[in-house]
């Protein structure tokens, strides 16, 4: 015996605006935000779930991942960490496939990746 779980759907409106005086007349239409309320908890957006910090998701995940990253230059294919903490250069042509900033590494112009 399951239960059903309706999806709440928020109403999107569009709110005008006038600023300025007579002489100035400025309409900004403001689409009107939604609201913490307005947000089903089973099936909660990607979009909030992906700005969320990694604990506080509805399952916990990490935002690390393991890549194949494509060297531009002999096509070789090499295991990378996005937040690698160091410099990965190819084993083959030795080109800089990456570079580490403060949280995912920078990759290299040209260079191909997919997650793993």
């Amino acid at each position: 015996m399951g239960l059903m779980y309706s999806a709440h759907i928020s109403i999107v409106q569009k709110v005008k605006i006038k600023l300025g005086s007579e002489k100035n007349k400025c309409n900004f239409e403001l689409l009107s935000l939604v609201l913490q309320n307005d947000i089903h908890l089973l099936n909660p957006p990607a979009e909030l779930e992906k700005r969320k910090h990694k604990l506080k998701r509805l399952v916990q995940s990490p935002n690390s991942f393991f890549m194949d990253v494509k060297c531009q230059g002999c096509f070789n294919i090499t295991t990378v960490f996005s937040h690698s903490q160091t410099v990965v250069a190819c084993g083959n042509c030795q080109t800089v496939l990456c570079q580490p900033t403060g949280g995912k590494a920078r990759l290299t112009e040209g260079c191909s990746f997919r997650k793993k």
